[in-house]
Parts: structure tokens; sequence; C-alpha cells
């Protein structure tokens, strides 16, 4: 079958539990997200108040607290909420470019080889995490410093942090997270270093990303789990699943009998979280995020600006202000969807107004770089 650009965005929306808020606890509405990003400790509040009706942040303090979803960089070496019982499996699935990536040219250059630095992140688990304590960095460089130069240590330890088995441990703050950094270790430990387990985890990886963004390419389940389209091929080739022809003739798969609205089917607009991976899961970002607006929500340093999504795409960025919610919009938008925006914005302001009503702060300063467009204030009462 072949899919329009259209239904493709429907199914995705669909997936994602926003073409309406699911009924359903934070630990499921993790898992149908499949990964919800979390760079910033509100987004992943944010990531589910736009998809889990009555969506509660205690309930996320709670599982964060019982570790029934994890705060780690299973996937896309950045980081991410999962459930606690995907960690694991995502974690072994993308060993391979973590390992690549975070014990390679970064702490080469500090005269340590990938097997050195492996060995170290090995030692310093076991020597500091092993019993379930949890541990700031500066313990952390200072197990190091013992064991290399303290200018050293400095160089290796941020590479280690981001390959070892440690998640971010929540110690406090509006959202569950505060500096400095508290690192635990992770309570179902990966195999590392192993092709085989990498392979096999790498399988069900696949399925989930299908699950959770489908219909995607190769290239997209590349780019959402940042490991090589090769093995991707690899764990497609062995897989039972659909495939159909995207907009321009390209293989995308999914799974047998999956959903797939109808593409007139309504989105509603909604107030999206920075690096929402409805934005980022694909190589083909077209599926949500218009190509003509594209570097200006996405920047050249990774930032991802909070988006409007309207009608399924993003159509502009959204900020918290003093009386409620600054939304520019890219294009003329028609008053009901200002109307819509606007009850977004009252639920927006609420969930905020108890914790940290400003949230972005550090990220204003691309505001001044915007092109001129409409700007509303949405209040927030």
């Amino acid at each position: 079958m072949q899919l329009t650009a259209r239904r493709l965005n429907r199914a995705t929306l669909d997936r994602q539990s926003l073409l309406h808020r699911a009924g359903t606890d934070v630990v499921a509405a993790v898992r149908g997200a499949v990964a919800v990003q979390s760079q910033t400790p509100v987004s992943p509040y944010i990531g589910l108040w736009n998809r889990v009706a009555g969506f509660d942040p205690a309930d996320l303090d709670a599982a964060y607290a019982e570790r029934r979803v994890l705060r780690g960089n299973p996937v896309r070496m950045t980081l991410h909420t999962v459930a606690a019982d995907e960690y694991r499996t995502f974690r072994e699935a993308t060993e391979p470019s973590l390992y690549a990536a975070k014990l390679g040219g970064r702490i080469a250059k500090s005269g340590i080889t990938g097997p050195e630095a492996f060995a170290l992140a090995e030692e310093l688990f076991e020597a500091l995490f092993a019993n379930g304590e949890t541990r700031t960095a500066r313990e952390c460089e200072a197990w190091l410093a013992e064991r290399l130069d303290p200018e050293t240590a400095k160089h290796v330890w941020p590479g280690i942090r981001q390959y070892a088995p440690v998640l971010r441990a929540p110690n406090g703050g509006p959202w569950g997270f505060a500096e400095p950094v508290s690192y635990a270790a992770l309570p179902d430990r990966p195999v590392l270093r192993d092709q085989d387990a990498a392979d096999a985890a790498l399988a069900t990886l696949v399925l989930r990303h299908i699950e959770g963004f489908g219909p995607v390419s190769v290239a997209d389940t590349a780019q959402f789990a940042m490991v090589q389209r090769a093995r991707v091929k690899q764990a497609v080739a062995a897989l039972d699943l659909e495939v159909h022809q995207g907009p321009n003739g390209e293989v995308l798969y999914d799974l047998p009998g999956a959903s797939l609205p109808d593409e007139d089917v309504p989105a509603p607009p909604r107030l999206m979280a920075m690096w929402d991976n409805v934005f980022l899961a694909f190589h083909d970002r077209s599926r949500t995020v218009p190509p003509e607006y594209r570097t200006t929500l996405i920047r050249g340093n990774g930032d991802v600006l909070p988006m409007l999504l309207v009608d399924g795409h993003a159509a502009g960025v959204w900020r918290t202000v003093e009386d409620g919610i600054e939304a520019t919009a890219f294009h003329p938008l028609p008053d009901d969807v200002w109307e819509a925006l606007a009850a977004e914005a009252k639920g927006l302001t609420a969930l905020l107004a108890d914790r940290e009503p400003d949230v972005y702060r550090r990220h204003r300063h691309w505001w001044d770089k915007l092109p001129e467009h409409e700007t509303v204030l949405l209040p927030g009462s």
C-alpha cells in the first residue's frame, strides 16, 4: 500500500496518543511513547501531560521514585525516560554506538584507549554503584582522579558517565531532578561488549520503534536509536513485518495489522515539550516538521524548541510569560485553532503553577533569532 504523507502523520500521532489523550497510567503512557525525551527534567512531565487524560505530575514523581520508569540514555545517546523493564533491552541495542561515541575519540584525546576506558567504567561501577548507592559527579571524578591525574579524570568522566550503566537518580527539584546531578546503578544491568546481545536487543527496539512511531523506514529507526543502518537492515530482515510504500516510493515497515487512521482524522492543537520525539524519531522529519521551518525549530546545537502542534505539524513556538503562554505562529491560524490553543495554555499553566511556572528559561535567547510572525498571549487563567 502506498501511504500519503498526511496518513503517515496521523498514524504516528495516533500511536503517540496525540489524536486523543489516553486514559492510562504513567508507566503505560511512557511505554506507549516508547521513550520520552528528558534532556531537561520538566520535558517528560509536559510530554505526558500532552498524552495522558487527567495527568497528575505526582504520578510521574512516584514512578521515578519507585523505579518503575528510569531516566538515562538508552536511545539516541541522550536522556530519555523509559519503562523500567525496557531500559536494559534498549541500552543493549545501542551498545555498539555508545561504546564508539563515548569511549572513542573524546577519551582517546586524553591518552586512554577505548578498552582502558571500558575497564575503568566497569571498575568504577563496581566500586561506587554495585550496592545501590547514589553518587554525585564529584564523587565519581574523585574516584577517577585516584587512578588518573585530576585533569585526565575531568576529561574522561563525561564519556564514562554517558557510557556506564548508570541512571539519573531523582534528588529533588520541582520536577524530581536537581543540580548537582545524582547517579545510581541500573537495577537490571545490561550485557556490554557483546554483539549477539546487542543484535538480539535491537530486534526488540526496532519493533518498539515501529509500534510507537510507525510506519517507518530503516533510516528512521537508525536515527531514532542512533545506530548503524546496516544493523537495522539486518534486524528488519529477520522480522515478520508489513511493507508499505511512502509518499516518495520509500520502503516503510509496520506491524502486521497495525492501525492506520484515515488522513482526514482531526488532530487537535498541542503545546509540545522541547525535544519531543514526535518531531525527532525519524530520518525524514517532514512527517511532523515542515521543511521550511526545520532550521528555525531545530537549532544547530541540538536544541529543539517547544513547538505548537497544529493539524499534526509544527506551526510555531511557545514560551511561558508572566500572564500565561506566549505563542508565536509561523503562518496564519484560524480562530478555532487559537481558541483550542488557549484552552491548552490554561491546562499547561495549571500544570506548571505549583512547581516551576517559568520553564525553559535558559533557552530564551532563541526567541531573539526568530523571524517576525504573529504572536498571541494565551492567558493562563
